[in-house]
């Protein structure tokens, strides 16, 4: 039994200790979002196409894939206050380093620094927050978390779009190192002292198999749109990551100590709130990224105007969250996961409404119930499926939840980008076909210019009609999945969760 469970040290005010997990672990994933923004104008710096721009978030993705199941050995092997607070300063460094790249190759290569703490912060800040809150309180605890994990990736747009267009891009990394300083000597000062596990053996062969099956998943679903979904690359690299994957679960069954133990889903209802959460996080990221795009290539809006659109939806969260986890600890998870998931639904259906003509108010409101739904639903979810599992196992279930969120997002977004350009060219297509050769086209101006002017503006006007189209689709599709969320919804457990054990954490 691992002692990264076992050894617990609940704190009778934990608010504070909770506060500081939180700064430190919103920091790191904020950062997954506020970059995106921020592509193009680096793209202008550095004399780069958006492709090559493109791999500043796609190399921070794949690290990440990388990174995140260290994180359980490194807490048993230096202590679980140690890596945090190591995690922190690490982070801002490689911030501050980010903000002064010279070079697209420099900035890629700081970013990936920059993901090795931050895949560790997330499932390490959930693993101790279980070993310092009581049980009883503990959804309370996990509502506060959750503000990291949905909050932040909403309000990056917004934050980022705000930088990037008034300030200077390089900022949306220096912001990281005044906020990672304080935060690590907070965290020195605040959070309990966890010795470490004694020494416990690196799995290097389950390390081996684990990164580079997701690795070469991420990559497969990155760049499998550009490099074409049937292409050899595509294809060898989600074999291989078929594979990998494949041995590590036979190697984690087999090895005395585990990297992650695997056996954690023996427990219907913590497996079935990992699949509950990817239907979540499909939702979530599809509508983080398309619906700013809507907003600035169908309707005109700068980076900052449609960040800003999005920025009630955060609030709106950041108020719920914590209600949710009131909720959850007085009836548990079933019923706040049944009503926010019938919400998010909801809101999701109601944006395969959208229109070039479509005011950015209606869109607000839309999104602001949707984001209802999920602060109702994200956290009750989670902490349900943790609390299935015994304590020894608690670290493994939380690196578990991580990696689930971020492959199932890049999967959602992958698959449904992948249909998204193919509505797209269907409908131009067929719009194409409707156009016979002797149809009279309008003329800006005098002479052949005027007429080519008039010809690009019956284009602009039918690719954007052709874009939110296929966004319409897409919506609908986004709120299929999010119904089989809720379908999974009804088999979670109702009533308060009775915990087994005192030490739970």
């Amino acid at each position: 039994m691992s002692a990264v469970a076992v050894q617990t040290e609940k704190v009778e005010h934990w608010g504070l200790p909770l506060v500081v997990l939180v700064s430190g672990m919103f920091m790191s994933v904020l950062d997954t979002s506020i970059v995106n923004v921020a592509v193009p104008t680096i793209g202008t710096t550095f004399g780069a196409t958006t492709d090559e721009v493109a791999w500043i978030v796609t190399a921070y993705a794949l690290s990440l894939g990388v990174v995140v199941p260290l994180s359980a050995w490194l807490s048993a092997r230096f202590g679980a206050t140690r890596v945090y607070s190591s995690a922190l300063l690490i982070f801002g460094a490689a911030s501050a380093l980010c903000g002064m790249a010279w070079d697209l190759n420099s900035l890629i290569g700081f970013r990936v620094i920059q993901a090795i703490p931050g895949g560790i912060l997330p499932p390490l800040s959930m693993a101790i927050l279980y070993r310092i809150v009581p049980p009883a309180k503990i959804g309370r605890a996990m509502g506060m978390y959750g503000l990291g994990i949905v909050v932040a990736p909403a309000i990056g747009p917004t934050l980022g779009g705000y930088l990037v267009e008034y300030i200077d891009w390089r900022l949306i990394f220096f912001i990281n190192v005044p906020v990672g300083i304080a935060a690590t000597f907070a965290a020195i000062a605040v959070l309990p002292k966890f010795p470490p596990d004694g020494r416990p053996r690196f799995d290097a062969l389950g390390f081996v198999t684990v990164a580079t099956g997701l690795f070469s998943l991420l990559l497969a679903l990155s760049e499998g749109e550009k490099w074409g979904w049937t292409s050899f690359p595509v294809v060898g690299l989600i074999c291989l990551s078929t594979i990998c994957l494949a041995v590590f679960v036979v190697i984690e069954l087999e090895v005395d100590q585990p990297l992650l133990n695997v056996r954690v889903f023996r427990h219907w209802e913590y497996t079935n709130s990992l699949l509950i959460i990817a239907s979540l996080s499909v939702g979530l990221f599809t509508v983080l990224f398309y619906v700013p795009v809507f907003l600035q290539a169908a309707q005109g809006m700068g980076a900052f105007e449609a960040g800003f659109v999005l920025l009630p939806q955060a609030l709106i969260m950041a108020v719920l969250m914590p209600v949710a986890g009131r909720l959850y600890d007085h009836m548990g998870p079933r019923w706040p996961a049944l009503i926010g998931l019938t919400i998010c639904a909801l809101g999701t259906f109601m944006l395969r409404d959208l229109d070039v003509n479509t005011s950015r108010h209606e869109v607000a409101l839309i999104l602001m119930l949707r984001a209802s739904g999920m602060g109702l639903a994200m956290m009750p979810i989670m902490t349900g499926g943790l609390a299935a599992v015994p304590p020894e196992i608690v670290p493994s279930g939380s690196a578990f939840n991580n990696v689930m969120q971020r492959t199932s997002a890049s999967l959602g977004l992958a698959i449904l980008g992948a249909v998204l350009s193919s509505k797209s060219a269907q409908f131009m297509s067929d719009r194409s076909g409707m156009v016979s050769p002797d149809t009279p086209m309008p003329s800006l101006g005098q002479g052949p210019t005027g007429h080519m002017y008039g010809m690009f503006f019956i284009y602009q006007h039918t690719s954007k009609q052709v874009f939110v189209q296929a966004l319409d689709n897409l919506m609908f599709l986004t709120t299929a999945v999010t119904v089989v969320g809720l379908i999974l919804a009804m088999f979670l457990r109702s009533g308060a969760i009775q915990h087994d054990h005192d030490d739970h954490g």
